[in-house]
């Protein structure tokens, strides 16, 4: 048996330790390590509520929106307010298009490179030891739509600016809307943006993913993990609240979608750097409060479990609820995921801007109350969000987040269950130890974030390792 730690896993989001035990050329035990700690959740104490739409954007620059619009609907659930019907399509539109230049950039930016054979320059040199598989022309064509992606990603973000102000960390968004008015001006600069997306998720992505799974069919079985799959669903609809991105559970052991209640909602810290709660880990009474060097702790992450079961969340899982996507669940599985939700998504944003109404109102007054709580729940790019907050005598009392890579990137919780990502990575074939390029390709199909996942950078030489795979 070889254990093998690769620290840091390159092109994903933050630092994470990946280690693993192989033996007989596969991984049969596997841990995840986050080695960030931020401290988000104690920065929020004692704060206007209404700061929390701010402050939780800078957890991340790739998914801002995403914090943002879990902390509005904390506050519009703590307030009692709604928003407007053209506060929630430019909520939708800020928000999609934020989650199409994540997209773009992590299945081309991100991943394509496990796959996809670069030029000789940086940042595809030194060459790492990978299988690259694809014939010469079908992979310098996807080569030029990797230098495309990387541009739309970009203009992604300008259609965020245009409703949002700026991009990442957008300055629009509010209980009740959007303070940016829709005008036709506006309109039609993102409808420009939204159409050039549009085109090259719907004749290149889709095409592109499904070549790449033709050359490493392999992958299509590789990195399952436990089958069970949850949604918080997404995107309200402007006239009823209804999500247009339907919710929900599937669990393996039922092979039925059901609906889910957040009450069943908790976090184990029994193999993460905290003390130990004493409120059971729910998340509106669960604490944050830092043991470093904790005896059998190895993650700066929590374990967030739904009725006690680790679960996996993102387009994979959005889909599986939802119906649109039933090939399988892999590593393969949740590229073609995200390329099928990156083409609906560029669409739904069109419709969106075709449904604002200039002159209607964006945002609305309303009321703050001095006592309250509220619960943010929306999928995000990687998957489910929340957001709980208490407020006391009008300032933040209390406020917990669980993000979508602390769902699937969790370490073990006191039952000693894997998280999601470990378990999927339990049986990838490893042909070459030194290189283990099959390990980051699994890790990879979750596009981790460990900035959202851990809210102190560890210096200590024990717990630095080997360059990445």
């Amino acid at each position: 048996m070889v254990r093998k730690r690769i620290f840091p896993v390159t092109r994903i989001h933050e630092p994470l330790s990946i280690e693993v035990e192989i033996k007989n050329g596969a991984v049969t035990d596997a841990w995840c390590s986050s080695m960030l700690y931020r401290g988000f959740e104690q920065m929020m104490y004692n704060r206007d509520p209404r700061d929390a739409i701010w402050f939780t954007q800078r957890i991340c620059g790739i998914c801002s929106s995403a914090h943002a619009i879990a902390a509005c609907y904390a506050l519009q659930d703590a307030y009692g307010v709604t928003a407007t019907p053209n506060g929630v399509l430019l909520q939708n539109i800020i928000f999609g298009a934020d989650i199409i230049q994540n997209h773009l950039r992590h299945l081309y930016v991100l991943v394509m490179p496990d796959y996809v054979e670069g030029p000789d320059i940086p940042p595809f040199n030194p060459k790492p030891a990978i299988d690259y598989r694809l014939p010469k022309q079908i992979n310098d064509q996807l080569m030029k739509h990797y230098w495309e992606a990387a541009e739309l990603s970009a203009r992604a973000h300008q259609l965020i600016a245009i409703f949002g102000a700026k991009a990442p960390h957008q300055q629009a968004i509010y209980p009740t809307g959007v303070s940016v008015a829709p005008d036709a001006g506006k309109i039609k600069a993102a409808q420009a943006i939204q159409q050039d997306l549009y085109d090259f998720a719907a004749n290149k992505v889709q095409e592109d993913f499904e070549i790449i799974a033709h050359y490493y069919p392999e992958y299509l079985k590789i990195g399952r993990g436990y089958g069970n799959l949850m949604s918080f669903g997404m995107f309200p609809h402007p006239d009823n609240s209804e999500l247009q991105i339907k919710g929900g559970l599937y669990l393996d052991s039922n092979k039925k979608v059901e609906k889910l209640n957040p009450k069943y909602i908790r976090e184990s810290v029994a193999a993460a750097w905290y003390r130990e709660p004493v409120s059971g880990g729910k998340p509106l009474k669960e604490t944050t409060i830092p043991q470093n060097n904790k005896p059998d702790a190895y993650s700066w992450t929590k374990a967030p479990r739904y009725q006690d079961q680790p679960v996996e969340s993102g387009p994979l899982a959005r889909w599986w609820i939802n119906g649109k996507y039933r090939r399988g669940i892999s590593a393969m599985d949740r590229l073609l995921a995200r390329a099928f939700e990156l083409k609906y998504v560029c669409e739904k944003v069109g419709q969106w801007l075709e449904q604002l109404r200039p002159g209607q109102p964006s945002i609305q007054p309303y009321e703050t109350k001095k006592e309250g709580l509220g619960v943010g729940l929306t999928d995000a790019m990687r998957g489910a969000l929340g957001h709980w907050m208490e407020i006391h005598e009008g300032r933040i009392k209390h406020y917990q987040i669980i993000t979508p890579t602390a769902w699937n990137l969790s370490p073990r919780d006191e039952k000693n269950r894997r998280g999601p990502a470990e378990e999927a990575l339990i049986g990838t074939p490893v042909e070459n130890v030194k290189s283990a390029h099959e390990i980051g390709r699994v890790i990879r199909s979750f596009d981790p974030c460990l900035a959202c996942a851990v809210h102190l950078i560890e210096t200590d030489k024990n717990r630095r390792g080997s360059l990445v795979t």
